[in-house]
């Protein structure tokens, strides 16, 4: 996966992300709705994030960022910081 495409995707998920909110002032869906399907995209958003700056990482030292694959959303979500 070249970090073009991680990008498109990220610049996707923004996308959708404001769609959601833009739909939820029109009421077009529920908070509720709005909430959960927001959640969905904010992890897929820290995954992509995640991968790419793993792969810029792996470049920086000389690897190869190909042999980056990304992390279950689930370890991703459970980053210390």
């Amino acid at each position: 996966m070249e970090d073009t495409t991680i990008l498109s995707q990220i610049n996707n998920l923004v996308d959708e992300e404001h769609k959601l909110r833009q739909q939820l002032a029109a009421g077009e869906i529920t908070a509720g709705e709005e909430h959960d399907r927001l959640r969905a995209v904010e992890e897929s958003l820290d995954q992509c994030w995640d991968l790419l700056r793993r792969r810029r990482a792996a470049r920086e030292f000389g690897q190869d960022p190909d042999t980056q694959e990304a992390h279950s959303k689930q370890e991703v979500e459970n980053y210390l910081q």
